[in-house]
C-alpha cells in the first residue's frame, strides 16, 4: 500500500481520519489504512487533535520557535546605524569584531544589502502624451563606420589597426550619426544615417522628420533634445522659431527626462545595427528604412497595449473624429 507524506494529507482528510478514531472508535490502525498514512502519522494527528482540537489539525511551520545564536537585537540596530553611515560590510566587521558572513547575512535580512539600498533613484516621471505631435523626442547616436573587410571602428586596438588601414587605402574612416525621433504617443519613428551632428544637419533633419510626420497626418507642436550644441545653437532654434515649434531641452545629467528617445535607440541598435552583418557603412545605411518600416508597422510594442505604432496612430485619429 502506497502512504501519502504529511503535507500530501488536506485538512479535511486529516479531521475524517482522527474524527473516526476520537468519535467512531475506529483503530490507529485502521484509520491510518483507511488514509493511506503510516500509523505513526495517524497518531500524531490524534494527539493533536485531542489537546488542541481544530487548530491541531492546520499546518504549522517548520521555522525554528528560537535561534540561540541569532544575532542580538541591539547588534543589528548597531549594524543598521552604521550601515547608514555608508561603511561596507568589511568595514563594520572590522568595527565591532565580527565575523563578515554574519554582518553580510544581517545586512541581507534587514534589506541593506546594497549601499544602493540607502538613497535609491527618485522614481520615474512616466508620462504619456495623448495626441500624436504634441511632443517629439529626437536624439543622436554615434557609430563606427564599417570598412569593406566589414571592421567597425569602435575603441578597441584591432579596429582601431584596421581604420588606420582604411585611411592609407582612402576607404571609410571615422564615425557616422544615426539622428533619430520618435512621436510620445504614439512611438511613431523615422531616422537617418548622417555624416555628422551640426546644427547645420540636425536643423534639415528636423525638417525632414516633421515632412515625415506630415505625410502621416500628424501636425507637430514641440520637440525635446539633450543640451547637445547643435540644438542650443542659434540657427536651431531659429529653425524652430520658423517652423512654428517649441523646443525643449531635458534637465542637466537627466539623460532619461528623454527616456524614449534613448529606449528606441537601444531598440535600434539591437535589431538593427547589431541585428545583422553588413559589408559597409553604405549597405547598414540603406537597411535603416526597411527596418524603420518593420518597427513601426509590425512590431508590438509593450507601452500601447502589443500593437505598432501605426494602430496606435489610427486608434487616436479614430478616436479624434469621434470627438469633433
Amino acid at each position: 500500500m502506497q502512504l501519502h507524506a504529511n503535507a500530501a494529507l488536506s485538512l479535511n482528510q486529516r479531521r475524517r481520519m482522527v474524527v473516526r478514531v476520537v468519535e467512531d472508535g475506529w483503530s490507529l490502525t485502521k484509520a491510518a489504512e483507511a488514509a493511506e498514512v503510516s500509523e505513526r502519522t495517524c497518531s500524531k494527528w490524534v494527539g493533536r487533535y485531542r489537546a488542541e482540537g481544530e487548530a491541531g489539525l492546520r499546518d504549522r511551520s517548520s521555522a525554528p520557535q528560537r535561534i540561540p545564536h541569532r544575532t542580538a537585537a541591539d547588534r543589528v540596530e548597531v549594524i543598521e546605524a552604521l550601515r547608514r553611515l555608508r561603511m561596507t560590510s568589511s568595514e563594520i566587521a572590522e568595527c565591532l569584531g565580527m565575523a563578515l558572513s554574519t554582518v553580510s547575512a544581517v545586512l541581507k535580512r534587514i534589506g541593506l544589502g546594497k549601499l544602493s539600498r540607502l538613497d535609491p533613484l527618485e522614481p520615474p516621471n512616466r508620462y504619456v502624451r495623448r495626441q500624436a505631435g504634441e511632443l517629439l523626442h529626437i536624439d543622436v547616436k554615434k557609430l563606427g563606420k564599417i570598412n569593406g573587410a566589414g571592421w567597425r571602428v569602435t575603441g578597441n586596438k584591432a579596429s582601431q589597426n584596421a581604420n588606420r588601414r582604411a585611411r592609407r587605402r582612402g576607404g571609410p574612416r571615422g564615425w557616422e550619426f544615426v539622428h533619430v525621433c520618435i512621436d510620445d504617443a504614439t512611438r511613431l519613428a523615422y531616422a537617418e544615417v548622417l555624416a555628422d551632428e551640426k546644427a547645420a544637419t540636425a536643423v534639415a533633419f528636423l525638417r525632414r522628420a516633421l515632412a515625415f510626420y506630415r505625410a502621416h497626418g500628424i501636425r507637430v507642436e514641440r520637440v525635446m533634445t539633450d543640451n547637445g550644441a547643435a540644438y542650443r545653437s542659434i540657427a536651431h532654434a531659429l529653425a524652430c522659431r520658423a517652423l512654428g515649434i517649441r523646443h525643449l531641452r531635458t534637465r542637466p545629467r537627466r539623460p532619461r527626462t528623454n527616456g524614449k528617445a534613448e529606449r528606441f535607440i537601444k531598440t535600434m541598435m539591437a535589431g538593427w545595427n547589431d541585428g545583422a552583418i553588413y559589408g559597409s557603412s553604405r549597405e547598414r545605411a540603406a537597411a535603416l528604412d526597411g527596418w524603420l518600416w518593420t518597427y513601426n508597422h509590425r512590431r508590438r510594442h509593450g507601452a500601447l497595449g502589443h500593437k505598432p505604432p501605426i494602430a496606435r496612430l489610427d486608434e487616436l485619429n479614430n478616436l479624434a473624429r469621434s470627438y469633433s
